[in-house]
């Protein structure tokens, strides 16, 4: 066993220090910054693999259910996030499409799908996955790229433009964004990293 197994280094100013597993209620705090190292919850992991499923469901739904509908002038039109990627899915747009539900669709869902393939044994006390761990690192180095709550904005940016020139009714899709935004905020609540990492080892 190597003798840096038990470290931990801080991720905002890297200070180290040896690792030990807080009581539940309890967290590890970085006397240097104050950054939050090891914060253990009480089914932290089956919120985590709980909410990781709503994420997939949500996300399947936002992409094919209605996101606006707009009116004016007695003309209406209502289009989902799929529809909308099919019209613009042609020539100089294709690479603009792929970018977008890349951000918002595929690296969110491929995040949920990766986190329920590694953490979801470890709930139900089973022998983890193999490359567990490989897959919890890759859903981690994609959290930056997965973009939901930029669209988010972005759209409630241009609603408010729009607003004056129709009608502009909410469909559910945009609701399912709205609600992945919060999910995400929960999930990051309830992540302690080096315990998931503590699971997958000792699962193993």
């Amino acid at each position: 066993m190597s003798e840096f197994e038990h470290l931990i280094a801080c991720p905002r100013c890297d200070a180290l220090y040896r690792a030990a597993r807080p009581k539940t209620g309890e967290r590890a705090v970085c006397h240097r910054c104050h950054s939050v190292l090891i914060a253990p919850r009480v089914g932290a992991s089956v919120r985590m693999v709980a909410l990781s499923i709503s994420v997939s469901i949500l996300l399947i739904g936002a992409l094919f259910l209605p996101f606006l509908h707009i009116e004016r002038s007695g003309l209406g039109n209502s289009s989902s996030v799929f529809d909308v990627a099919l019209i613009f899915a042609h020539g100089i747009g294709l690479p603009l499409v792929l970018a977008v539900a890349s951000l918002i669709i595929v690296i969110p869902l491929l995040r949920a799908l990766l986190v329920i393939y590694a953490v979801g044994p470890v709930v139900l006390n089973r022998n983890v996955r193999p490359h567990a761990a490989r897959a919890f690192r890759w859903s981690e180095t994609l959290r930056p790229w997965a973009m939901a709550e930029i669209f988010v904005l972005g759209c409630a940016i241009a609603l408010v433009k729009i607003v004056d020139l129709a009608t502009v009714d909410f469909g559910p899709a945009l609701w399912m964004f709205s609600a992945l935004v919060l999910i995400n905020v929960f999930q990051d609540s309830f992540l302690c990293k080096w315990t998931v990492w503590s699971s997958l080892e000792q699962t193993t």
